[in-house]
């Protein structure tokens, strides 16, 4: 081997023991490759200078290497660009397992990417240590279903504005079968499962697909059994363009409808609870005992929400959904009232 290769593979065998954490002594390192202190400090200033060229050319890598007297040796300080802290990636890792989005095999198989792909070499066995446990006792939802192909697809096609049939199974009606043709908008996560937002076409007499409502409806993914590209494009005018952040603000529970104003009485502790949950929501008058709120949210999926907050929240407005709050309320009473068990 050339004295030019044998500096190289010295250089290259420093700088990895770096990365990974270590610390390097000048004296055991001329002893260990067989040249003197000086040859040393030249590799590590070339190292030196290979990081020093990666901020030149625009990188966010703030690796460096110094002397660190305590340790009587050279370390690399800082963080390379684009790697996670150990906080970030076990946030993300937290946030993921969490979710319970996919199967134990395919949650394992992210994380284990993910920590490889994105943690720093000397944080890898601590950073799956600290989640190892959660991994071994996570829990699949029920319905056990892989999605991950079908997120991409669908990707696809709402980048590329193509009507699709799905074949989908509903939840109630006796897990009724249908087929529904839609302008793919949007995919969202949300309490446990991906959904697709889309709007639901049917052929007007021209034989032109056009909208059957002004809001998407919600389609849970794991329950589409089928999916069908049909070759068409549709085109959506820029005003009318769907906002996905606008309407995860304005939804609860993905359960979609129409788009209502809503103005509630709160008798409540923490306001700051209701405005996290309804991201549209202002308070319009504040007294000492309670405030009154409003907000812009989807008809359906509220009630549930309402339902679960108690005698801390009145509906005062629409009078629709007050009236509607009335006779589910009733009908709960007629419940607990009869007799039968």
């Amino acid at each position: 081997m050339t004295d030019k290769a044998l500096k190289n593979k010295r250089i290259l065998d420093m700088y990895v023991r770096l990365c990974e954490g270590k610390i390097i002594n000048k004296a055991a390192e001329a002893q260990r490759f067989g040249v003197d202190e000086r040859s040393i400090q030249r590799d590590i200033d070339d190292i030196r200078a290979f990081l020093s060229e990666q901020k030149i050319n625009g990188s966010t890598d703030s690796r460096e290497v110094i002397y660190d007297r305590v340790k009587k040796g050279f370390v690399l300080s800082g963080a390379e660009g684009s790697l996670m802290s150990n906080s970030e990636i076990l946030a993300v890792s937290k946030i993921l397992l969490e979710s319970r989005a996919f199967t134990k095999k395919e949650i394992s198989t992210i994380l284990d990417k993910m920590i490889a792909g994105c943690v720093p070499y000397k944080n890898i066995k601590l950073v799956s240590d600290l989640i190892a446990n959660e991994k071994y006792h996570y829990v699949e939802l029920s319905h056990k279903s892989s999605v991950k192909d079908m997120l991409w697809e669908l990707g696809e096609d709402i980048k590329n504005r193509q009507l699709i049939e799905i074949t989908y199974q509903k939840q109630m009606h006796g897990a009724e079968i249908v087929k529904r043709v839609v302008q793919p908008a949007a995919v969202i996560f949300s309490e446990y499962y991906f959904y697709l937002n889309a709007y639901i076409v049917e052929k007007n007499e021209k034989g032109d697909y056009e909208r059957k409502y002004d809001y998407p409806a919600v389609f849970r993914l794991d329950r589409i059994r089928k999916r069908r590209n049909l070759g068409i494009r549709y085109r959506t005018p820029y005003a009318n363009r769907f906002e996905e952040g606008e309407f995860r603000n304005r939804i609860q529970f993905m359960f979609a409808g129409e788009l209502i104003k809503l103005r509630i009485k709160y008798k409540g502790n923490s306001v700051d609870a209701i405005l996290d949950r309804l991201p549209t929501a202002a308070v319009i008058l504040q007294q000492e005992d309670f405030c009154i709120i409003e907000a812009e949210v989807y008809g359906n999926g509220i009630m549930m929400w309402l339902l679960s907050q108690g005698t801390m929240v009145e509906i005062l407005k629409p009078d629709t959904l007050r009236n509607e709050m009335k006779a589910k309320l009733k009908e709960m009473l007629d419940m607990y009232d009869s007799e039968k068990h």
